[in-house]
């Protein structure tokens, strides 16, 4: 304090001013304005889209919100009108393709008979004679089951390839397919998959290479790659392929009994990937809490890895 006071007496003594010194500056650049800070270029490399697990088991969710999708209710009519906007907000060219069935018993509850519909969502500006594969998945239920393994869970994957391959078109261009009335209402192969049978009696069989089908796969611990035995096996070959090179488990199969068989009937090449039978099969106990996510995404990834590398010459 003293030494202080005789420095303030000093400089007045002797007509000094006394100066505050300012504090040291940071750096010369906050100093200088006409110096910028370092600047990030931002990165416009495009990214790959990738399969989204959580985007399918949002849909699965709210398909199987819907309830029982018998193929001439309200609710099915409701379940289609949300994969067609779905499918349009991916730039799809949509079509609703009308058809009537007839009355009879599902799984034991009687059907009225009625009009119901398929869902197909074609790439913009695709050509119809032009070479290319069909993925379909079917949207009814049984009266009494709300259906998320059987088939909301292969509906959701569907719309998620469809986002794939808008995003990043394969080679083999894909039609895609929500079918209506694949449950039976009558015993016997006449009384089921009237939605593919429709679709099949006027596909073009120089342009339909092959017709794969994705069905009730929330259950299991591998995928099955299954064919109806009446069609080549190239497209079942090309889902094993994919399975082993994501290293998935998945094994073959016979099968017969979803919508690529009608296909393989009237002779296209035809597959199905299905999870097998599980616990509340065709029950009101289909809820969506009984679907494994696991198995959703291990047949999710199989389908994309074999879409995306299809060529023409290999289905022929």
């Amino acid at each position: 304090m003293r030494q202080s006071l005789a420095v303030c007496v000093l400089a007045l003594a002797t007509g000094c001013t006394a100066v505050m010194q300012a504090p040291a500056t940071p750096s010369s650049v906050s100093q200088n304005p006409s110096v910028s800070p370092p600047t990030v270029e931002p990165d416009d490399t495009p990214q790959p889209v990738r399969f989204s697990i959580a985007r399918v088991m949002r849909d699965v969710r709210a398909l199987a919100a819907l309830g029982p999708r018998e193929a001439t209710s309200e609710a099915f009519r409701r379940a289609a009108a949300i994969v067609k906007d779905r499918f349009a907000s991916l730039g799809y060219s949509v079509d609703l393709r009308r058809f009537d069935v007839p009355g009879g018993t599902s799984w034991g509850i009687p059907v009225d008979a009625g009009e119901t519909l398929n869902v197909v969502a074609t790439p913009a500006g695709s050509v119809p004679s032009r070479a290319h594969v069909l993925v379909g998945a079917h949207l009814d239920t049984v009266p009494q089951a709300p259906g998320a393994n059987d088939n909301a869970s292969g509906v959701a994957i569907v719309l998620e390839l469809a986002r794939l391959a808008a995003a990043t078109p394969p080679d083999l261009p894909i039609v895609f397919v929500a079918f209506g009335a694949e449950e039976p209402r009558a015993p016997g192969d006449d009384g089921h998959h009237y939605g593919s049978r429709h679709y099949a009696r006027s596909a073009d069989r120089d342009a339909l290479l092959g017709v794969l089908s994705i069905d009730r796969v929330g259950f299991g611990s591998e995928t099955l790659a299954c064919t109806g035995g009446m069609s080549p096996t190239t497209l079942r070959r090309a889902l094993m392929r994919a399975a082993r090179r994501l290293d998935l488990p998945a094994s073959t199969c016979l099968n017969r009994t979803s919508d690529h068989w009608p296909f393989e009937r009237m002779g296209f090449t035809g597959a199905r990937l299905d999870g097998g039978r599980f616990p509340g099969y065709h029950s009101r106990l289909d809820v969506f809490e009984r679907v494994d996510r696991s198995q959703v995404r291990r047949t999710g990834l199989i389908a994309w890895e074999a879409l995306r590398r299809l060529r023409a010459g290999r289905l022929r």
